[in-house]
């Protein structure tokens, strides 16, 4: 367990955890209000990403939402499936896809954001609405910041030796 040094504010130790504790409260409660839908939050994220309108290939639409290609992959499969999204040939680049909700998708999209609203109204609720347009450019400038930052090369657990940690 990592503690915090004498100097340091208190906040720079928290700062992980409350992040983490509001994206997985935000996920629990998405979850339960869209399973009713069939539908889970990471998928509503695909499909709110595609909703803006225009078609993505499956490597934009992993950078946007943001998610792992395989994820995002696997999602779109299952999408398929229930006739929300297609894909298609990309038009220039015969190793790619494009990815566009379909009538049914963007219906879907509409009930799940109508379903959505009481945990948006929620978050905003719990704060200040200048509070709540700051707290939005400052997860950005987070998210930019240790985006554009290259993790250091951590030790494969193949070479450790057991009781042995990172």
């Amino acid at each position: 367990m990592t503690t915090a040094r004498p100097n340091d504010p208190p906040a720079k130790s928290e700062l992980p955890m409350a992040l983490r504790a509001a994206y997985l409260a935000l996920h629990r409660r998405s979850d339960a209000r869209f399973a009713p839908h069939g539908i889970t939050a990471d998928q509503f994220v695909l499909l709110a990403t595609l909703a803006r309108g225009e078609a993505l290939t499956q490597r934009e639409l992993a950078r946007r939402m943001p998610s792992d290609p395989s994820t995002v992959r696997a999602m779109l499969v299952l999408l398929e499936r229930k006739g929300l999204i297609r894909r298609l040939s990309h038009p220039n680049d015969a190793r790619a896809r494009t990815v566009a909700l379909t009538a049914e998708g963007h219906r879907a999209f509409q009930q799940l954001w109508t379903a959505g609203e009481s945990i948006r109204a929620a978050m905003y609720e719990a704060l200040r609405p200048h509070e709540a347009d700051m707290l939005v450019v400052l997860l950005r400038q987070v998210a930019e910041t240790l985006e554009g930052i290259t993790p250091p090369v951590a030790a494969s657990s193949a070479t450790l030796t057991p009781g042995e940690k990172l």
